[in-house]
């Protein structure tokens, strides 16, 4: 996928584009996809259809699109909304979309995603990528952050994360992904993306996915830190039972008097779960 990943500022810098005198600009070279970011562009004109659809952006909505990369995407979005933040890491890429659409329209970041301030465009943010393989649960996890000036996110990703974003408890994709993200966001697969509707072609499946922030939460934790912490030990050791993985943080009192069995797996609990425990252990601080 196109990444939004290097060492840049906090505050990405804005890439200037073209004004309203359409101006000419001299011609890029052709851009060879860069392996060191993970580089796999989607260039299928069905599924970007698809994805738009999908989306269904009104024309005076905030949308932030990361990694545009060759802009199929970006191209699209711009006939549905007046303007559109994207955020991409190359400096090359950047420079082609300031080019290719003027600032009114299109506001170019150049930076990385896992710093960018989401909540810098304001609330009811739309987010919109094609994400980098090598980066995607921890952005996941820096847009679950900041879930609170989000409206909803539609993401590409490797096929794998979002078997485990969707996992049901008890099965083997099911980890600290799901947990986290679940307590968060209402996550929902949409469709499936084959190799060949990106070039380079990757080695592996793609699918398209939805996140929409639950609001209020389901199941609020009194303290995230401490949910946070249990989720994080269940499922740094798969193999081992709740009651040698939470051990120094829940006992097996403590555990049976909420229904959980300590001989189980980490995997065998629902979110709510997690959370009933994280809030004992907080209520007993």
């Amino acid at each position: 996928m196109s990444p939004a990943r290097q060492s840049h500022s906090p505050r990405p810098a804005e890439v200037s584009g073209r004004g309203c005198c359409n101006t000419k600009m001299p011609q890029l070279a052709p851009h060879r996809a860069r392996k060191r970011f993970g580089q796999n562009f989607l260039v299928e004109p069905a599924f970007v259809q698809r994805i738009v659809d999908y989306i269904d952006p009104g024309p005076d909505e905030r949308l932030l699109e990361i990694g545009p990369g060759l802009g199929a995407l970006t191209g699209a979005l711009l006939k549905r909304v007046k303007r559109l933040d994207v955020i991409e890491i190359d400096r090359d890429l950047a420079a082609r979309l300031a080019q290719d659409y003027p600032r009114e329209q299109l506001t170019v970041h150049l930076g990385d995603a896992l710093e960018y301030d989401f909540a810098a465009l304001g609330t009811d943010l739309r987010v919109v990528g094609n994400l980098p393989y090598n980066i995607s649960s921890p952005l996941l996890f820096r847009l679950s952050e900041r879930a609170a000036s989000i409206r909803d996110i539609h993401v590409m990703l490797q096929r794998e994360v979002v078997d485990r974003m969707t996992a049901a408890a008890g099965s083997r994709a099911y980890g600290r992904l799901t947990v986290m993200l679940g307590y968060r966001f209402a996550v929902e697969r949409l469709f499936r993306v084959p190799p060949g509707a990106f070039r380079p072609q990757p080695k592996v499946e793609s699918a398209f996915a939805r996140l929409r922030p639950h609001d209020p939460l389901p199941c609020p934790a009194t303290d995230e830190a401490v949910f946070r912490r249990i989720v994080a030990a269940a499922f740094a050791q798969r193999r081992k039972t709740l009651r040698n993985a939470l051990a120094g943080l829940a006992g097996e009192a403590q555990m049976r008097s909420l229904g959980i069995d300590p001989r189980a797996r980490g995997e065998t609990l629902s979110v709510a779960h997690y959370v009933a425990l994280a809030n004992a252990i907080a209520a007993t601080r």
